[in-house]
């Protein structure tokens, strides 16, 4: 079957649980489903069978969660043969059947966060991801599958694993919770940028979600997305039932609502945990002969964060231009000092200040600018939400720089010689991007707007032959200084205007090129600023600090109708001062900039000690934490800065993680931040033989059968934050060892994570091995299959969704709060 013809022509139907029928059929808990593959194949065999007999078109292989971290390490049974098996017995179902359909190689999280939230390097987990492809291609597979991704950054990894290691179709399946927010913050728009950008075939969710909750999620999918959609939930939410998992959504249920999310635009449909059989072969019967809805291209030019997707075209976007060493002494120093903690607050700061996107250069001719871009994306992206518009001329960098970001770049840039589109074109549709084209060639700069226009003609049509659409590209239409070239501002305004109503394109300038060589070059530079907006302007790379380009951006969106009520306005200059969580600067009602009681990131300006050190941890300045922490020392006793100023930070940063403000990794680089700050009160402590008191001891432990542990560390890193005692059990981890700590120590709160279906019984049995052995011990739950309700069946004390819901949990019951 040739699954990208059968996709557009009617709807196709995944199959549905695996783990569930495993359990039914003898699986123990704990037991590593992959290990079947082998000792049980016929049992596989069957599971298939019985999906395809229901109406299945593919098959995803036994493969979910097998990786080298997880067998080589911790089973006698090896990566190879156990994917080996998994293949042939998906292969063999089908054979068996009779029946035209696809064998998908199905991958899913290796359980860890990548660097530098984690300890998993993004190379390696590419190299994780390949080794699955690999062999999986060598068996025959006919697909894959990249399901049950909760972070975009890894996502990334295991696309470019499966597009380097075989031309099979790429399907992925993403998880978003009942917000619409992957683990790390990502939004469908973000998520759908991203992997359209990358050139997978297939897009859609999976898992955490019965179908009645994926059903508004999906509407915001299908209103981004240019590529079939796949849908396969869970059976409903879970609950727990005399030691067994049970789903709240039957197969009539499940399928009426399938049939539903069909008639909204999902093009391939399946299951997930809970599913059976039965539940896939009702769906079939309901949704097979139904017309398809057209797939749509929707020609967005969007680019995008981990979190954040910004579309060009719609309201101007302000790129900030700080990060570049051009005319900028102390930036150029900073590089050369390997200084990135400079480089990180001149990001922070332009976010606080209007940012949609931060330009990235790091080039000079004395550091190795391909390295130095490499590790400024990796640090940037982990605090800021924005996107970056990579911006160097060594294509070496750009591509090193591509392949680590995580999102969908602006790519800055491309010209229209012949050797520069080649260069940077393929580079553009490999890793996906809005790039911008200057127009300008092997003749040099066009003198006229027409000669602008032929350079920008020329630049479309060959990047349509690497098959890159107009709305990726972005014209630079020139901007010349116009103390030298006195129709230099109305060439640029009419080859503006020209891109948009001939070409129907975007445009982007270096705004204030305008002014070089003039005295007080803002009143220049605000004053083309607005004209070019009215030309057409679509991204304006400009100095977000300059009050008076801001003042002309905000005039300009509320007089053309780009601002609803005025309320942007409104709120900036209307006397009533608002300020972001963590935001260092207000606006008073005159438009002046004035410091916030937060102080500037990386310019204290009057602000306290104080400020500057909750304002460094809330945006995960780690030096800057440690140098502030280090004068306030000089003056104040360790135990109060803790509870004065890093304590309340860590709260507002908890709050802000609550409301959806901010998103985990800025959550968990702030923890970072207040973890430097911590090394430096307790040095001190430890000279003066003052020791800081815990708050109490709590367990972490991944329950038996289950080596992912994103949760538990996540959650072990701000419980330590909060000056909790953490006893770290790690993961795969017996009840018996559990309670046997709980007993030793007294043990008052014991933290458990799954996320797997079938790691669950694990988690009961400890809790019921608990209330005997230590019927004091409270015990907190989460992971992705739990839900309020599972938890309470089990019979724990607390579900906890989030790291910050543990944090909460454990200062009621020590008493702090």
């Amino acid at each position: 079957m040739d699954i990208l013809q059968e996709i557009q022509k009617r709807i196709c139907f995944f199959d549905g649980g695996m783990g569930s029928l495993l359990q039914a059929a003898g699986l123990r808990p704990g037991e590593l489903p992959g290990i079947w593959n082998i000792t049980h194949p016929e049992e596989l065999v069957k599971i298939h069978r019985a999906y395809l007999d229901a109406g299945a078109d593919i098959m995803t292989t036994n493969t979910f969660g097998v990786d080298a971290l997880k067998y080589n390490e911790h089973t006698e049974y090896q990566l190879d043969p156990v994917i080996t098996a998994a293949v042939r017995n998906a292969k063999k179902a089908v054979e068996m059947s009779g029946k035209d359909a696809c064998v998908a190689l199905d991958m899913g999280p290796t359980g860890k966060l990548l660097k530098p939230l984690g300890d998993l390097t993004f190379e390696d987990a590419y190299e994780l991801y390949s080794e699955v492809v690999r062999i999986g291609v060598r068996e025959g597979v006919d697909l894959v599958i990249i399901e049950t991704m909760s972070d975009s950054y890894e996502t990334k990894a295991a696309v470019l694993a499966a597009k380097e290691n075989c031309d099979l179709p790429v399907f992925v399946t993403v998880t978003f919770d009942e917000k619409g927010k992957l683990l790390t913050g990502g939004t469908p728009a973000s998520i759908v940028a991203m992997l359209e950008g990358l050139g997978v075939d297939a897009i859609g969710m999976n898992c955490g979600l019965g179908p009645v909750q994926m059903k508004k999620i999906l509407g915001d999918m299908l209103a981004v997305t240019s590529v079939p959609v796949i849908v396969n939930p869970n059976a409903g939410l879970p609950r727990s039932e005399n030691g067994e998992t049970v789903y709240d959504i039957n197969a009539e249920q499940f399928a009426d609502a399938l049939a539903e999310i069909v008639d909204m635009g999902a093009r391939v449909v399946g299951g997930c945990c809970g599913t059976t059989p039965d539940h896939i072969r009702r769906v079939v019967e309901l949704c097979r002969d139904k017309t398809p809805v057209p797939v749509v291209k929707k020609h967005r030019s969007v680019i995008s964060s981990f979190c954040k997707a910004v579309e060009i075209g719609k309201s101007p976007v302000l790129i900030g231009e700080r990060i570049n060493p051009t005319g900028k002494s102390k930036f150029k120093q900073a590089l050369r000092d390997h200084n990135l903690e400079y480089i990180l607050r001149e990001g922070v700061t332009q976010q606080d200040h209007g940012a949609h996107v931060l330009d990235v250069n790091v080039g000079l001719p004395e550091i190795d600018e391909k390295a130095m871009l490499v590790e400024v994306v990796r640090e940037l992206q982990s605090i800021v939400e924005l996107p970056l518009q990579m911006d160097t001329t060594d294509v070496d960098a750009m591509e090193a720089a591509l392949r680590v970001y995580n999102g969908k770049a602006l790519i800055n840039s491309v010209n229209g010689k012949q050797e520069s589109m080649h260069a940077i074109f393929p580079l553009v549709k490999k890793y996906g991007g809005v790039v911008v084209a200057l127009a300008l060639d092997e003749s040099g700069i066009p003198e006229t707007a027409e000669g602008r226009i032929q350079v920008a003609k020329k630049i479309y049509q060959t990047a349509a032959e690497y098959g890159i659409e107009p709305e990726n590209i972005i014209i630079d239409a020139l901007c010349l200084t116009v103390s030298s070239d006195s129709q230099g501002a109305i060439t640029t305004l009419e080859t503006l205007r020209r891109v948009r109503d001939e070409l129907h394109g975007y445009t982007v300038l270096g705004v204030s090129n305008i002014s070089f060589g003039l005295p007080q070059r803002e009143i220049i530079n605000a004053a083309f600023f607005t004209m070019a907006m009215q030309n057409g302007l679509s991204a304006a790379i400009i100095n977000p600090n300059s009050e008076a380009m801001m003042r002309a951006y905000y005039s300009f969106k509320a007089l053309m109708d780009l601002d609803p009520q005025c309320g942007e306005y409104i709120s900036i200059y209307g006397g009533q001062p608002t300020v972001s969580l963590g935001q260092s600067v207000v606006r008073s009602s005159d438009g002046k900039t004035a410091k916030s009681g937060a102080g500037a990131a990386g310019d204290a300006g009057g602000a306290s000690l104080e400020d500057v050190l909750g304002n460094s941890i809330i945006r995960g300045l780690k030096d800057q934490a440690g140098a502030a922490v280090r004068d306030l020392l000089e003056t104040k006793d360790p135990l109060d800065v803790i509870n004065g100023c890093m304590i309340p930070a860590l709260d507002v940063v908890g709050k802000g993680f609550e409301k959806g403000t901010l998103f985990l990794p800025q959550l968990l680089m702030s923890a970072e931040a207040a973890k430097a700050a911590f090394e430096v009160i307790k040095d001190k402590m430890a000279k003066s033989g003052q020791q800081q008191e815990k708050k109490g001891t709590i367990i972490l432990a991944t329950v038996k059968g289950d080596i992912h542990d994103i949760g538990k560390n996540i959650v072990k890193v701000l419980l330590e934050n909060y000056s909790y005692d953490v006893l770290d059990l790690g993961k795969d981890v017996p009840p018996e060892l559990i309670v046997e700590t709980a007993v030793e120590k007294h043990v008052m709160l014991v933290g458990l994570s799954a996320l797997m279906t079938t790691t669950v019984p694990s988690m009961e049995e400890t809790i019921r091995q608990l209330r005997v052995a230590a019927p004091w011990a409270k015990v907190m739950v989460g992971g992705a299959v739990l839900t309020q309700e599972y938890a309470d069946t089990m019979g724990a004390d607390q579900y906890c969704r989030d790291a910050m819901a543990s944090v909460n949990y454990a200062e009621s019951v020590f008493g702090i709060s």
